[in-house]
């Protein structure tokens, strides 16, 4: 295999302030952390080229959450690394060091994708950029017998003083996904508690439960995770594999996780694998892959692939996840850049912004009216975003995508959007995050983007322009 690193050949898409990879390939977010002063975000990351390949850990950090400066491969895969990957995993602070926790994928002899097996392994840094792999990795050598080789993806916290990890499995007779919890004292010794959840049904809630990630939000567990094998019903679970939330409770002690329903935490085209860190002010946050598994990338022709979400603020309400942006986000807002937008008052003006980039808008109407929200690029729509009213129904559809994304907002006077807009992006907040759509666009002209409506007299638009440098590579 070649092991030369890819380069980036033409930045036609290249996000501005969203995370990706200097070059290359990425995936899931790992090892979301604060530490030293600094938020640190990892991601799976195959260097040698813009397809998918040997899993390494890339790794990016910031001070304030928008301004990035990509660092060194924290970690990279035993040799040989055609057969060995470093997947998914999460990160802890013990002792003033940061601690990795990983699962390692290694392949058989035959040479077939279901001939691997999976264990989990640790990482030690002292400044947040040099690791040292545990010289008596694994910690975790072997799944439960009950379970498959699907076992993966660690995601690590300390309540008192123990230690908790939970990981993605699957059951070895029903082949259903399921979240499997361990303990230890000194984050290198494991004692296998038990499976807290799992899935009911294949067709309902899938056959590996990936990415797991588990936290309090308003005096409730969250049990955030990506399912693979869910079957789409009418208009929802429409993406390859989905990412969602169960709003329960967990007793360690039991190893049970008492929950309600799985939702999808977001609607969109491009959302996966999502991952949680505890800022030290309290909030909850969250970073997403800002793709989807076998979706087109055409940015793989100019060297790169992938990029991870915006980091978001969770909140629960009424038993449902609200996302927002970072409050940081006004650091990105270039000064004297705000711009009210008027309308004419023949209602023939109805573009909100042209050429668009890197840019915010924020947008209010009253909810009684239809409208369609359009990104135009000549005379082509890429995206177009539909409210019908009588059903408050948001749909998505794109030019590049035969299939449609759909969700649903509450019942309200007035509808709110908030848009982050980045080259080839465009991540969507109805109604302060209630209902929330990713989505990828390909154009190399930058579009216009425009409002469609009857009555323009209730409009409120709002646009900034935002930094185009934010990602120091």
């Amino acid at each position: 295999m070649n092991e030369t690193f890819i380069q980036v050949t033409n930045t036609r898409y290249r996000p501005n302030f969203h995370v990706t990879a200097p070059a290359g390939w990425i995936n899931d977010p790992n090892g979301f952390v604060y530490f030293k002063g600094y938020y640190h975000i990892f991601y799976q990351y195959h260097p040698y080229s813009a397809d998918w390949g040997p899993m390494h850990w890339g790794h990016a950090r910031s001070q304030d959450l928008v301004h990035w400066e990509s660092l060194p491969i924290a970690l990279s895969p035993e040799k040989p690394i055609s057969k060995n990957g470093i997947f998914s995993g999460s990160a802890i602070v013990k002792d003033d060091k940061l601690y990795l926790m990983y699962t390692g994928h290694h392949f058989g002899d035959s040479g077939h994708d279901d001939d691997f097996y999976e264990d989990q392994n640790i990482a030690i840094s002292e400044d947040g950029i040099n690791f040292e792999k545990y010289a008596s990795n694994p910690v975790i050598s072997v799944p439960p017998i009950d379970n498959t080789t699907n076992f993966r993806d660690p995601k690590v916290w300390q309540a008192g003083d123990t230690y908790y990890v939970i990981l993605g499995g699957q059951t070895q007779d029903s082949k259903v996904g399921r979240v499997l919890l361990y303990s230890s004292k000194d984050l290198l010794n494991w004692h296998y508690e038990g499976a807290i959840a799992q899935a009911r049904t294949l067709d309902t809630e899938g056959y590996m439960w990936e990415c797991p990630d588990i936290f309090s939000l308003a005096d409730h567990d969250v049990l955030l995770m990506s399912p693979q094998g869910i079957k789409p019903s009418h208009e929802k679970y429409l993406n390859l594999h989905q990412t969602g939330y169960m709003i329960g409770k967990l007793d360690v002690a039991t190893a049970k996780f008492e929950r309600n329903n799985f939702v999808e935490v977001d609607h969109g085209h491009d959302f996966y694998a999502s991952q949680t860190t505890l800022a030290p002010d309290g909030r909850r946050i969250m970073f997403g892959w800002m793709a989807m598994w076998e979706s087109e990338m055409p940015e793989k022709e100019d060297g790169w692939a992938g990029a991870l979400t915006f980091p978001r603020e969770l909140k629960l309400k009424d038993n449902h996840i609200y996302m927002e942006p970072v409050t940081e986000l006004e650091k990105l807002r270039i000064k004297q850049t705000e711009n009210k937008v008027s309308f004419s008052s023949n209602l023939t003006e109805k573009l909100l912004l042209e050429n668009v980039d890197s840019h915010e808008i924020q947008l209010q109407l009253n909810a009684d009216e239809d409208f369609t929200l359009k990104f135009m690029a000549a005379d082509d729509v890429v995206l177009a975003l539909q409210f019908e009213h009588t059903e408050n129904k948001v749909t998505i559809s794109r030019s590049d995508r035969s299939d449609k994304r759909i969700g649903y907002v509450n019942q309200s006077a007035v509808i709110k959007l908030q848009l982050l807009i980045d080259r080839s992006s465009v991540e969507i907040f109805i109604n302060d995050g209630e209902t929330v759509f990713t989505e990828r666009y390909y154009s190399e002209m930058h579009p216009d983007v425009l409002l469609d409506r009857v009555n323009f007299a209730d409009v409120q638009a709002t646009t900034y322009d935002l930094e185009k440098n934010a990602v120091k590579y």
